[in-house]
């Protein structure tokens, strides 16, 4: 790797989830196009991870970047309490028309749609979003009809929903988030639904939902990652398992927040992860691919009833939260060019082929003595490389990896000793195969 494609090592820049006592590389990166990005001295990178899970399209996809363009000649920023632009109301619009077609409004345990959309900057505040709205629900709920406000939140065991606080204290707890366990709330943990433990997950979110033993204390809502759990090690269930869990958390009248920050346009195959188990989540969270991988923004679309609680002529009853740059007309204009290609384009059909693609390598691959637990969703692949050392996010193998990769010419990073390819819908099969014939040689060379 030559110099000209390192970050200084004097940059004042701190990054995210890098340890720079180790002084790994940081190509600096000049310009992308597709699934390709080049370095500073000229140099290409497969982007097998989709930049962290947003880019879908591709890079720089043009009518994307059309409509940022224009957007950004007209109006580039406004505030968004006591005002609204076009931008905004044609995404949040969009948002519900593709919910209306992708996600079954008759469920006769929650025959409500989705009817109300709120904007923030990026997936963890998606999910905090979810959550405030969730208590501030019930803390109504109580206030007009008698009882008592929940408080409780149900998660799944190896979740991850983001960095901030709430986020935190809803995910997995460990090397993530232990300095900061004090200001962590509690949560109620049910198990990953392991293949043939479903009924014991079941059981447990079942459980957790009466409350016999407390009334009182009987749970706000249950967020999950839906079919797939991602930064928990790309651990995939079923959406026979995940209707289950909705139909539970609606006979007991607890809220299922669906947090679709990753899954969400197409990434397991349909538009919305919530699909293929025939469900509509009382909130939902979307953020990475909703402006392609752009730029940031997120939405929290939330049932009728949610919305209306908060709803009087009290101004203390309002929705206690925003962000500088809700709504940003720019990236709201790149979110309408994406909701406009899922409208125009046979987006399924393109990423089924990509899947197909993929599932041959996956295939060869599980025959490799090196490797285990090969699966795929949609457009994603996953599989786990056999070590002496520890598994999971901190394995050893997990910057010896990265590092291999990037020597030949791939940006993948590894969750510890689990390999995943995410990649844009545009990547070729050239580019897919040189992707897998490094992880093929990677297994040789870091395998037990």
């Amino acid at each position: 790797m030559t110099d000209s494609r390192m970050t200084d090592t004097s940059s004042p820049v701190w990054h995210p989830f890098t340890q720079h006592g180790l002084n790994e590389a940081q190509p600096l990166i000049d310009r992308a196009d597709g699934a390709t990005l080049t370095c500073r001295d000229g140099s290409e990178l497969i982007d097998g991870i989709s930049s962290w899970w947003v880019v879908t399209h591709g890079h720089c996809h043009p009518p994307i970047i059309s409509a940022i363009r224009e957007q950004a000649e007209k109006l580039d920023q406004v505030i968004f309490a006591g005002f609204t632009h076009e931008p905004a109301e044609r995404v949040a619009k969009g948002l519900i028309r593709l919910t209306d077609r992708h996600l079954p409004s008759h469920d006769p345990l929650s025959p409500d749609p989705l009817t109300h959309v709120f904007f923030s900057d990026s997936g963890s505040t998606s999910v905090e979003v979810a959550l405030k709205m969730a208590l501030g629900y019930w803390h109504r709920h109580a206030r007009d009809h008698g009882g008592k406000p929940r408080h409780r939140i149900i998660v799944m065991e190896h979740s991850y929903h983001g960095d901030t606080i709430g986020t935190m204290s809803v995910g997995a707890r460990g090397v993530f988030n232990q300095v900061y366990t004090p200001l962590l709330f509690d949560v109620t943990t049910i198990p990953y639904p392991a293949a043939g433990r479903e009924q014991a997950m079941l059981d447990a979110l079942e459980a957790a939902c009466r409350a016999a033993h407390d009334p009182a204390d009987k749970p706000a809502a249950l967020i999950v990652e839906p079919l797939i759990l991602g930064s928990g090690g790309m651990l995939f269930y079923s959406p026979a398992t995940l209707k289950a869990m909705a139909q539970i958390c609606a006979a007991y009248d607890v809220l299922f927040i669906a947090d679709e920050v990753m899954t969400a346009w197409g990434r397991t195959g349909t538009l919305f992860a919530c699909e293929p188990a025939e469900i509509t989540p009382d909130i939902l969270c979307l953020s990475k691919g909703m402006t392609g991988g752009s730029l940031p923004l997120a939405a929290t679309l939330a049932r009728r009833k949610i919305f209306d609680a908060h709803v009087s002529d009290d101004r203390a009853d309002m929705f206690f939260h925003s962000s500088s740059f809700t709504a940003n007309p720019i990236a709201c204009a790149a979110a309408a060019a994406n909701i406009a290609i899922w409208e125009s384009e046979d987006m399924p059909a393109r990423i089924a082929s990509r899947g197909a693609a993929m599932q041959q390598h996956i295939d060869r691959l599980s025959t490799h003595k090196a490797f285990t637990n090969a699966r795929r969703m949609g457009a994603i692949a996953a599989i786990d490389l056999i070590t002496t050392g520890e598994n999971g996010y901190m394995a050893d193998v997990a910057p010896k990896l990265r590092a291999f990769f990037l020597e030949r010419g791939l940006l993948l990073r590894p969750l510890g000793n689990t390999i995943y390819v995410l990649p844009p819908y545009c990547i070729s099969d050239t580019q897919l195969n040189q992707i897998f014939t490094a992880i093929d040689e990677a297994g040789h060379l870091f395998g037990s």
